[in-house]
């Protein structure tokens, strides 16, 4: 988060805009979990950030105004 040196508060960044659904990729192997967004008509999967625990999740879903569930592809 930025901080406004105006108001002495830390300001929310605005969402970012994307493009696709919003997916988690997980390995059936390894566990490890990798935040996104896939294509509607492709389903090409773009990686945004791994997830290594639930803050980085939500950190991901903030900066892209994402609510609810995600969605798991394995």
């Amino acid at each position: 988060m930025a901080f406004s040196f105006l108001t002495g508060k830390k300001k929310k960044p605005a969402a970012q805009a994307y493009q696709g659904t919003p997916v988690i990729r997980c390995s059936i192997c390894t566990g490890e979990q990798v935040a996104g967004f896939r294509d509607g008509q492709t389903g090409r999967f773009e990686e945004v950030t791994l997830i290594r625990s639930p803050a980085d999740l939500e950190e991901f879903k903030e900066k892209y105004g994402i609510s609810g569930e995600i969605e798991k592809i394995y």
